[in-house]
């Protein structure tokens, strides 16, 4: 396993940016048409004229799958034609290639394959072996690639092959049934022999005596293996050698007499640097016994002390690598070990080695992710960048186990969360946030895994941080906000960030979120509640994030009042008058509405206009409601007296009562509430027909940037807003109230030069 995460020499944490070449490569991956012709569904074919060395098509296969790109039989398809392409070493990871497209791969006469959940591959393309596997020096079939197994996970009945690839130095097998007619003699050149989880069944290890060069045999999860002790034995030029277990609870691993069972292998196998025996007993107890107590003196005398007697031999002569994680009597907290790195659970040190040689065993790892975790919540974790490492490459590498990404997605937001998040670079933060995303749209149906992507993400900077993957996001948001439990802490975080998304970000976002249903979404929400009569924060957050969705995007207004917005706006106000925060974010909606000149009609009812004539006499929010409630009256009266459809109340009526609103307001109030752009506010400044519109407009100019000077002035200077208000002064029609609010926003503006110029 390659580190990615460096500590840079500016102290920050980091990942080396793409070279020119990778640049190139991603260029490619996400425009094949370069290279190819496709239809929409077809294979991709490659052009005529075009040649690609094998240097080019090894690295492209290598960096589509980086690239987060289905690998599938259309692409193989670029390599029918062997004269004008050539592979040599693959490597497939989540790949959905059939028989077909593995066919075209080998037909290279590849020197390395090595597969890892290609579930689409069954053991009825085992034959391609036989056919192509003359050239093939590394074979890896990882979990869930069946070439060489049944697919069933009970069926243990082995599969009828032999290993016909005479030149195979590694071979690395995962799940595979063992039968005894298994042939390994004319495998002279292989050196590294891997069968995790394999069943031996009625095979001996006896026929590995035949291979001269083995110096690796890894058999992680095989038992029982004490029948084959002798066997393994007699391979003495054995340097590294697994016979670890995942787990203890099932008395797998457990040894009749483990200290003398050690010390056998060690007696035979003098060559071995890396020894791995967690999750067995073969470390013993740690004790002396009676027995053994003279025995022990002896080898101390003779080799040194060590808490590990089975390994007394090499405590002169340490190994340099000793696997003790979740061995029996917590062999990996003893002090006299004789190994110089040793995988453990004892400190941060053990718990990081095992991360980076368990890096292909989902099950066990998982558990050393978890003990990450408790290391980051309890304790104190100083090697960061070598953590979050480890984590992310878990992440990525075993994309289908939940259990792992729950647990590495917890210890990302204690990470996230340290004092270090600042040190973090850009290409580390959306490499966490892009693999968070990938573990929570994989597992979106476990709230677990929900909320820990969620709480990670709050720890970021939005919504910067996150515009890379921003409708990736939306989507899974949406999800948590729609299909997790009703007031649940998922739904919670879930409408929280959604609407911090919503608030923050352009229109061209805003229009996107409209065509994901997040309107649709928050009217269900709200409809629900209202059934129930529940007044809750995710009902307040969903008018708020309409809110914000609905600024300055006329279709998502639309998508509001189609889905019976008004209808919920009335009952919300009927069953909940007491909501300060609700009714303010009700009419900060229908402010955005009402801007929306073709939709006014829509507004133009007798009893819309009566609820939003008493709402300019709220006092809820301060004058935030009584502000909205003005607004929006006065752009449907800046329609003029004949879009005013109905009679009462008379039009005459509702703008006195809205200049008397307005005159009690307090013009230093200070606001809750955010404008990108004033055009809606200028477009009434220059509504000369109804002067009620303009005192409202420049009254709400005065008050902000009175308020918020540094934000405001700039903005009206920039939206032509001073010649605006200049002309309105000049002009004969408006009032004097109305000309006297104007005069005080450009004082107010041309004091804001003068502080820009003095600053």
């Amino acid at each position: 396993m390659s580190c990615k995460v460096r500590l840079m020499e500016d102290g920050s944490l980091d990942e080396e940016p793409l070279t020119l070449k990778e640049i190139a490569y991603q260029k490619l991956c996400n425009n094949l048409d370069i290279i190819s012709n496709c239809t929409d569904d077809g294979p991709h074919t490659l052009s005529p004229g075009i040649v690609l060395t094998n240097e080019i098509c090894d690295a492209f296969l290598e960096n589509f799958q980086r690239f987060h790109r289905p690998l599938d039989d259309r692409v193989i398809c670029l390599f029918n034609d062997t004269r004008r392409t050539s592979l040599k070493i693959v490597n497939l990871r989540y790949s959905t290639l059939t028989s077909t497209g593995l066919e075209t791969l080998m037909r290279h006469k590849l020197f390395a394959l090595s597969m890892w959940y290609c579930h689409k591959i069954t053991v009825q393309s085992h034959h391609l072996l036989a056919r192509y596997g003359d050239s093939l020096r590394s074979l890896e079939l990882g979990i869930s690639s069946h070439l060489l197994q049944n697919a069933e996970p009970n069926e243990k009945e082995p599969v009828d092959f032999q290993l016909t690839c005479p030149h195979l130095r590694r071979l690395v097998l995962n799940g595979v049934v063992m039968h005894h007619r298994l042939q390994f003699a004319h495998l002279q050149d292989l050196s590294h022999l891997d069968l995790t989880s394999c069943v031996l069944a009625n095979f001996s290890l006896e026929a590995l005596s035949m291979l001269p060069n083995l110096h690796t045999l890894i058999l992680f999860n095989v038992w029982p293996i004490a029948n084959q002790l002798h066997a393994i034995c007699c391979l003495r030029r054995l340097s590294t050698l697994d016979i670890s277990i995942s787990s203890t609870g099932n008395g797998h691993g457990t040894y009749d007499l483990p200290d003398q069972t050690l010390e056998m292998l060690m007696d035979n196998l003098r060559h071995l640097t890396h020894l791995d025996i967690s999750g067995t007993n073969l470390a013993g107890n740690g004790v002396a016994t009676k027995e053994s107590n003279c025995v022990n003196t002896k080898q101390e005398q003779q080799f040194g002390p060590t808490d590990i007697p089975g390994l007394a031999s090499r405590t002169q002569r340490p190994l340099q690598f000793l696997g003790l994680y979740h061995t029996a009597h917590w062999a990996c907290k003893r002090h006299d070990i004789p190994a110089l790195e040793v995988a453990g659970d004892a400190n941060e040190q053990q718990i990081l080695t095992a991360a980076r040689y368990y890096h292909d065993r989902p099950v066990l790892l998982t558990r050393v992710l978890n003990d990450l975790y408790h290391l980051f919540r309890f304790e104190n974790c100083k090697d960061i960048h070598t953590a979050l490492d480890v984590v992310l490459c878990a992440m990525d590498r075993h994309l289908k186990f939940k259990h792992m990404q729950i647990s590495g997605s917890a210890t990302l937001f204690y990470i996230v969360k340290g004092r270090d998040r600042s040190k973090f670079g850009t290409l580390l933060r959306n490499h966490i946030i892009r693999t968070l995303l990938n573990g929570m749209e994989m597992h979106l149906t476990d709230d677990t895994m929900l909320r820990n992507g969620y709480l990670t993400l709050t720890q970021f900077h939005m919504p910067m941080d996150v515009l890379f993957e921003y409708e990736r996001l939306i989507k899974i948001l949406l999800h948590g906000v729609s299909k997790t439990e009703q007031e649940g802490f998922v739904q919670r975080i879930a409408i929280y960030l959604l609407n911090t998304l919503a608030c923050q970000v352009d229109g061209r976002q805003k229009l996107f979120l409209g065509e994901l249903g997040v309107v649709s979404t928050m009217l269900t929400l709200i409809k629900d509640r209202l059934t129930r009569s529940v007044f809750d924060d995710v009902m307040e957050v969903a008018w708020s994030t309409m809110w914000n969705v609905t600024d300055e995007t006329a279709i998502n207004c639309k998508r509001f009042l189609d889905g019976r917005g008004m209808e919920y706006f009335l009952k919300c106000l009927n069953t909940f008058p007491d909501r300060d925060e609700l009714l303010r974010n009700m009419m900060g909606l229908l402010g955005n509405v009402a801007e929306v000149k073709w939709l006014r009609p829509k507004l133009m009812t007798q009893e819309f206009i009566e609820v939003f004539a008493r709402l300019l006499d709220s006092l809820s929010d301060g004058i935030e409601v009584s502000y909205n409630a003005a607004g929006v009256l006065a752009h449907i009266a800046s329609d003029g007296a004949e879009a005013w459809t109905i009679k009462t109340p008379s039009r005459q009526h509702v703008l006195e009562r809205m200049v008397a609103a307005i005159q009690r307001w307090n013009i230093k109030s200070e606001r809750n509430i955010n404008y990108r752009s004033f055009e809606p506010i200028l477009s009434l400044v220059r509504c000369y027909e109804t002067p009620q519109c303009q005192h409202w407009a420049v009254w709400a100019l005065a008050n902000l940037t009175q308020v918020y000077p540094d934000k405001y002035c700039q903005l009206v200077e920039q939206e032509n807003g001073i010649q605006i208000l200049t002309e309105l002064i000049e002009h004969e029609s408006p009032y004097f109230e109305i000309k006297r609010i104007a005069r005080i926003v450009i004082e107010q503006c041309d004091l804001g030069v003068e502080r820009m110029v003095e600053g």
